[in-house]
């Protein structure tokens, strides 16, 4: 149980395990029947088998509606904090995004939306998104690729670009490796924070620009909700609305 739950989503033969415990695959079989029973009672995730000789097992993470709804209530909470906002507009979020606890939750979730999208990878552009974005590939068993301000000499040739960030209300550029993404695959997107979309399209051009695009994007804040509720693809967990009474926080309703 503890090499499916550390390996989510990554297939197994029975013979794997076979050959590991010195044992029949008629005895892993029976295990694995005990396993997925206690995983579906528990509300942690679900163990996915397939018949025939070359039958194999892997487990899928899942959190619950009640769990989802934990996580972002406290998300939720912290943001609603008097002393958050830092200056403007700005929120201190670090302790937020860097939370394993809380980016790990908020990666369940974008797994559990996005596991059908079949795409070949995550995508995030640097920083305060890369432990949700992590998270999330891990989960779902698929590569991540981050996206840098600045690049390093360790990247090798680069292609960058300019985006305007609504954010910092300014331009600014990405660049990523030309051997991080291939011609003709599809990436999931996922951001810590969006206001106005600017990094989003930035990073949607990018992979235009490689031959690849967008399966569905995933924010953990995004200000204002109007223009998201128009794309489905578009998967916010809270929304952040300024009132004349200040700023106000909502869960996104599809959750």
């Amino acid at each position: 149980m503890q090499i499916l739950t550390e390996n989510p989503n990554r297939d197994y033969p029975l013979g794997y395990f076979a050959e590991l415990f010195k044992c029949a695959k008629s005895s892993v079989s029976e295990d694995i029947k005990l396993i997925r029973s206690a995983m579906d009672t528990a509300g942690y995730g679900y163990v996915e088998t397939t018949s025939g000789s070359k039958g194999g097992v892997r487990y899928v993470p899942y959190i619950s509606d009640e769990r989802a709804l934990q996580v972002l209530t406290k998300i939720k909470t912290m943001l609603e904090e008097p002393d958050r906002q830092i200056g403007g507009d700005i929120l201190y979020t670090s302790d937020i995004m860097f939370s394993p606890e809380l980016s790990r939750g908020a990666a369940e979730i974008f797994a559990k939306h996005f596991a059908s999208t079949e795409a070949d990878f995550v995508i995030t552009v640097e920083a305060k998104g890369i432990s949700v974005a992590g998270f999330t590939a891990e989960m779902l068993h698929l590569p991540l690729v981050v996206i840098r301000r600045e690049t390093l000499v360790s990247d090798g040739p680069t292609l960058s670009i300019n985006f305007f960030s609504g954010s910092n209300d300014r331009f600014q550029k990405m660049s990523l490796s030309k051997r991080a993404v291939k011609p003709g695959t599809r990436a999931i997107i996922i951001d810590d924070y969006m206001h106005g979309g600017g990094s989003i399209k930035g990073i949607e051009d990018m992979l235009y620009e490689f031959g690849a695009r967008s399966a569905g994007v995933g924010v953990v804040i995004a200000a204002g909700k109007e223009w998201l509720e128009e794309s489905s693809d578009r998967y916010p967990l809270i929304y952040m609305n300024e009132s004349p009474d200040g700023i106000r926080f909502e869960i996104n309703p599809r959750i």
